[in-house]
């Protein structure tokens, strides 16, 4: 019987045994005998796979590849790094400054500077309160208290009334007002029985006091105002001779008469313009375009009277308040609709509204067609024209039915049944199983 071999115990696996498989040693002939490395630990010989997609990726651009995928990719990287560089610059933002206080070098008198870009934000509201505008046709244009007293009334009753129109219009809308004027107009009776009834002065003096309140309270604050007329009334018989003062401190002096009512009622009954009728829509509007920072209407009409030239003092209001009852409402401003908020004049301007306007307006497609001699502009839009192919494509598909085969229309139809067919056939097969 042969000797065995003799067999040798394993040997034990230690981090020295380990170390000759150490990353990046290219030294094949190492003797086991050799005096072995400092010790390495075993995630220090794995490198990390994050670290090498970081190399790929950075090396990617840098290095040149032979391969042409490759190529094709690093192209397509430069290109897209030359486009995100070609970008247009950024619109210089416009520089909006309030009204302000300036002193004069050459004389040394103090003057109110208009705020920027008034002239053109002036102009863009008078064209939107034009025929046509998104402003146009608002209640102020029919109803305004300077537009609703009678026009067969004397002179001297067509001034009270439009002071009563003023003292009713406080805290309340137009079309209330309108409505309360009209039935002071056509209910209220005579003082005597000779005399015509309506809107007087002697038939408000004669009236009862509750038949005026019952009148006029769909109006706010109507008690008030009912006792402020019946006041006014017995002011105006026994210091001015039954007509209205002629002056904005006369007015003022009346009972339930603010400085708005004063200088408006002096504009519209005796044609004299002494100052700006500041209502809530200039206050608010006129702050939300940051020409001033005003706390109440009258600081706002002391603002613009410091810089507003006068000729516009009067229109001023009337432009303001129609703007403001259709436009530039106090909930809900149609900003998109704004030719202020499209043209970036605006500041209070909503950038949601803005865009979707402008994305409209842009859309919009003129075409010039001739007809009857004249060129008729129609606006039509991408919405209409996408309407218009889905009901090309339905008209296209039934007449494409419509040229089948009566035996494959049959088909069509036997294919699946009406919804009156189902109930029928349901019922019949209910009564079969009973």
């Amino acid at each position: 019987m042969p000797p065995r071999p003799v067999v040798s115990p394993p040997r034990r696996i230690t981090r020295s045994s380990l170390a000759r498989f150490r990353f990046g040693d290219d030294s094949s002939s190492t003797k086991e005998n050799s005096t072995p490395p400092p010790p390495t630990d075993i995630e220090d010989v794995i490198p990390s796979t994050a670290m090498r997609k970081r190399k790929r990726a950075a090396t990617l651009l840098k290095a040149p590849s032979s391969s042409p995928r490759r190529a094709i990719k690093t192209e397509k990287i430069e290109e897209e790094e030359v486009e995100t560089k070609i970008t247009a610059p950024a619109a210089p933002k416009r520089q909006r400054k309030p009204a302000r206080k300036a002193v004069d070098a050459d004389t040394g008198e103090a003057k109110v500077s208009a705020p920027s870009d008034w002239e053109e934000m002036y102009d863009a509201v008078k064209a939107m309160r034009g025929p046509g505008g998104p402003a146009a046709n608002a209640a102020v244009d029919t109803m305004g208290c300077e537009r609703l007293a009678e026009a067969s009334a004397s002179a001297r009753d067509r001034r009270f009334q439009t002071l009563v129109a003023l003292m009713l219009s406080s805290q309340t809308k137009d079309t209330t007002n309108a409505v309360a004027m009209r039935r002071l107009q056509t209910e209220l009776p005579a003082h005597r029985p000779s005399a015509a009834g309506g809107l007087t002065l002697e038939n408000v003096l004669a009236a009862d006091a509750d038949l005026l309140n019952r009148l006029i309270w769909a109006v706010g604050f109507h008690n008030n105002k009912t006792r402020y007329l019946k006041q006014t009334a017995l002011v105006l018989r026994d210091s001015w001779a039954g007509d209205i003062p002629d002056s904005v401190e006369g007015l003022m002096a009346l009972p339930g008469v603010g400085p708005k009512m004063a200088h408006l009622c002096l504009s519209a009954a005796w044609g004299r313009t002494e100052g700006i009728g500041v209502d809530v829509h200039v206050h608010r509007i006129t702050n939300l375009w940051g020409w001033h920072a005003t706390k109440s209407p009258e600081d706002t009409r002391r603002a613009l009277q410091g810089w507003l030239p006068r000729d516009r003092w009067r229109e001023v209001n009337w432009l303001l308040v129609g703007f403001g009852q259709t436009v530039c409402l106090p909930v809900g401003r149609r900003c998109g609709d704004c030719e202020l908020g499209l043209r970036g004049l605006c500041r209070a301007a909503e950038r949601k509204k803005v865009i979707e306007g402008r994305r409209v307006r842009e859309s919009a497609v003129v075409v010039a067609e001739e007809g009857g001699g004249e060129a008729e502009v129609k606006i039509k839009f991408q919405e209409e024209e996408e309407v218009a192919v889905v009901v090309e494509k339905d008209v296209v598909t039934n007449e494409s039915t419509g040229g089948l085969k009566q035996e494959d229309t049959d088909e069509f139809d036997k294919s699946e049944p009406a919804p009156e067919q189902r109930a029928s056939s349901s019922k019949k097969s209910r009564r079969s199983k009973k």
